[in-house]
């Protein structure tokens, strides 16, 4: 897999540099196919690329943290997000994932290139996935994007989008405040209808033909945005391309597990654990039994507000 350019967040895995983070030799697969996939969100978003993943990798297991105590990353700055994102993959790393999916769009527009710099461990971003999907799949070469406010400022879709086609028309739209009712379980309130409308408004006006729902969250109201932008636009959620990627990632460094057994998931949150388990079992449709609530401060003794920790193995 190509190694994409230096100022473009493409979200695929970079291979370990040969000076310092030398990659796994044979004798290490063993080792390495027993350990569970890393994946971290801002909420429970996050948990709709886990349901592919599932889906796609029933025989893996996996970690999740979702940081819900400092939910929503749309909003937040770019320094912020870079710090959250490294201080959550410290602590997934530390637990010995053989591989981490950044499942918040958000984070890989800000934090990607950097964490793929700072780790050994191979990482799966979220933005290029979507992108080559709507590539590939828009006859008019029109793409729209709804994301949020981070997203659509980092410019991340525009880069990604355009190192594929560069003919192609990018329509951003960003959409603050939705992910919210999302992640408090609203998914069908009058509210949560006019601001779709609202949101929806400006992309119908630019005829799209594909629209990325370039946050997580969104594909839990995936009805609801389609009925907006009319029959005649495809919807690309990026989380089955991601499972995709991470599957084939899996299999073509020989660290798949072995594809009889039945995988195991422990889950993590920031945030209030009873609230993460009712609403995160309700949209991955599963019983959410293994959550354990980790600190701020446990996450900041791991990187702290200076960026300076130890560097991850």
């Amino acid at each position: 897999m190509t190694e994409p350019p230096a100022d473009n967040p493409a979200d695929t895995p970079t291979g370990p540099r040969p000076d310092d983070r030398p990659g796994p030799r044979a004798d290490d697969r063993a080792d390495l196919r027993a350990r569970p996939i890393g994946m971290f969100d801002s909420g429970i978003g996050g948990l709709t690329v886990l349901h592919e993943c599932l889906v796609a990798m029933p025989a893996e297991d996996f970690v999740y943290v979702g940081d819900t105590a400092r939910f929503p990353y749309g909003s937040k700055s770019q320094d912020e997000l870079r710090l959250f994102a490294r201080q959550i993959a410290t602590f997934l790393d530390a637990t010995a994932v053989k591989l981490l999916v950044v499942a918040c769009y958000s984070a890989t527009a800000a934090a990607l290139p950097a964490l793929q710099e700072q780790f050994s461990t191979p990482i799966v971003g979220v933005v290029m996935p979507g992108a080559r999907a709507a590539v590939q799949t828009s006859r008019y070469r029109r793409i729209g994007v709804l994301a949020t406010e981070a997203t659509v400022a980092s410019g991340s879709y525009v880069r990604a989008i355009g190192t594929l086609d560069g003919g192609a028309e990018v329509i951003q739209q960003a959409c603050p405040g939705l992910a919210s009712f999302i992640q408090d379980g609203d998914v069908a309130s009058h509210e949560i209808v006019a601001a779709v409308r609202h949101f929806t408004a400006p992309l119908k006006e630019r005829r799209p033909d594909v629209v990325i729902m370039g946050c997580t969250h969104y594909p839990l109201i995936a009805p609801m945005l389609q009925r907006h932008l009319g029959r005649d636009v495809t919807l690309v959620n990026p989380a089955a391309e991601i499972a995709r990627e991470v599957a084939d990632l899996l299999l073509r460094q020989g660290i798949e597990n072995d594809a009889e057994r039945e995988g195991a998931y422990r889950f993590f949150c920031t945030g209030e654990v009873d609230a993460f388990r009712s609403v995160g079992a309700r949209f991955l449709q599963m019983p959410l039994d293994d959550v354990e609530q980790i600190g701020l401060e446990r996450l900041t003794a791991l990187v702290g507000h200076d960026h300076s920790p130890s560097r991850p193995r």
